[in-house]
């Protein structure tokens, strides 16, 4: 049998999973550029590299050189930087090609890398062949994607963290002290003849409430750490004229949206990346709801509903100088999907006068009520305070982690297990299910790193990456 190849990583040696194809992609967004790079990582580096440049470069170290084609012309010229696994970004030998930015020079670039037996790669294959080869665990891998789409800079420090392992050490540090309780725990089960009470030793009990308090804080963190990676999505609805654009272009600071005084000027869905305090906000302005025969105008209002359907909270606008509050708020209220959380935003306020009106909410439907003036900027602060709020968002601090809903339901799903076992030890002695409540704990946690995983969730997590990371 081959050898498999092999290096140590973090004290332990970690086998090398060879790919049998040679991927290659673009690492540099398309377009005209400066610079654009190729990256290439597998077996046929070296074959490639010899008749893509006549040699295969020194290790780590930039060569200037011509790009060629099968028949000698040049192609580009540029820098080539060989990295020879397992001490590259995949653990493959990997090629990077630095040339001049520009579709037709990286196309043909290309087409010569994948007739010289490279296929392209698919998204996130890179990292993925690093996870898989042991450079980085899944919250690492995750981390990379993350730091790549931050919005903002406490995002991007965030994901700074997770990428150089503040996540995963302070999982694994969860899972070292459940396998020290689960020791414990299993003695007693092991030699239930000895005439001590393991599962009565007050240290035990006090090292499962620090488990406890541990996940607690972690638990916190992760949360901090998916509103800062994921944001807060927020839908801006309402009927025609009640100032929707104009509190779009309020929040953004800028005229993100024509703003007129005629009914259905906003057809599409609008959207917005905005940052609040370091909170990601993504804001979507949705044409007028109310009754149209104009196709255009209803398609809109359909396309507004499916995007308030997926959002994490409705603004619904109320213009507070309208005469029928009541049964206009009825009205709209029956235009929004179920079980969205929506917030009643009376506007234009420079016009109803300093008293907000008061409307009462029969239905339930509305989790809050707050009265604004997007034209002059009244309410304004209070109305960003109160996304904050929605989104659990206290502030990014320095050592904020990068996290994603999985990771918190993860978490959740530990904190649920460590509970039913502390209820096992605490009024039953029940050392055999107390020990299976913690085996479960200890395999949610290692979602979270990959050492516990499936390929669809693996599929679903490199989809999303761009395709020469």
């Amino acid at each position: 049998m081959e050898h498999q190849p092999a290096y140590r990583s973090n004290g332990r040696e970690v086998a090398l999973l060879t790919q049998p194809h040679t991927i290659a992609a673009a690492a540099t967004p398309p377009g005209r550029g400066g610079i654009g790079i190729v990256r290439i990582s597998g077996q046929q580096v070296a074959q490639i590299a010899h008749g893509l440049l006549g040699e295969l470069p020194a290790p780590r170290r930039a060569h200037l050189a011509e790009f060629r084609d099968a028949a000698g012309a040049p192609i580009d010229r540029g820098l080539a930087l060989f990295f020879p696994g397992p001490n590259s970004y995949t653990g493959e030998d990997t090629l990077e090609l630095q040339g001049h930015g520009g579709v037709a020079v990286m196309n043909a670039l290309l087409a010569r890398v994948f007739e010289l037996g490279a296929r392209r790669a698919q998204p996130g294959e890179f990292t993925q062949r690093a996870y898989l080869n042991g450079k980085l665990d899944l919250a690492q891998a995750e981390a990379v994607a993350d730091l790549i789409d931050a919005s903002s800079s406490s995002a991007a420090r965030a994901a700074l963290r997770s990428l150089e392992g503040e996540f995963s050490r302070r999982v694994h540090e969860l899972v070292e002290a459940l396998t020290q309780l689960r020791v414990h725990v299993e003695a007693a089960i092991d030699f239930p003849e000895e005439e001590i009470d393991f599962l009565a030793d007050t240290a035990l009990h006090a090292r499962a409430a620090e488990v406890s308090e541990s996940l607690a804080a972690l638990l916190r963190e992760a949360r901090q750490g998916r509103v800062l990676t994921e944001g807060l999505t927020v839908v801006i609805a309402g009927a025609p004229n009640a100032g929707k654009s104009t509190l779009l272009n309020r929040l953004a600071g800028y005229d993100a949206a024509i703003v007129t005084d005629v009914p259905g000027t906003t057809r599409d869905l609008l959207r917005e990346r905005l940052d609040i305090d370091g909170l990601p906000l993504h804001v979507i302005d949705t044409a007028g709801l109310r009754e149209s025969h104009d196709p255009i105008e209803r398609e809109g209002m359909r396309r507004a509903t499916e995007a308030m359907a997926r959002a994490d909270r409705v603004l619904l606008l109320m213009d507070a100088t309208a005469a029928d509050r009541k049964r206009n708020l009825a009205a709209q209220l029956a235009r929004l999907p179920a079980g969205v959380p929506v917030t009643l935003v009376f506007n234009k306020m420079d016009c109803a006068g300093a008293k907000p009106p008061s409307v009462p909410d029969t239905s339930g439907a509305v989790a809050s009520q707050m009265a604004i003036s997007a034209l002059t900027g009244e309410g304004i602060e209070a109305l960003r305070q109160h996304l904050k709020e929605c989104a659990g968002y206290s502030g990014a601090e320095a050592g904020t982690l990068s996290a994603r809903a999985r990771h918190v339901e993860a978490l959740l799903r530990v904190q649920e297990q460590i509970d039913q076992a502390r209820q096992q030890l605490e009024q039953r002695r029940a050392g055999e299910l107390m020990a299976e409540h913690l085996k479960r704990a200890q395999e949610a946690l290692g979602e979270i790193t990959g050492e516990v995983h499936s390929d669809e969730l693996l599929g679903r997590i490199f989809s999303s990456f761009c395709i020469g990371k």
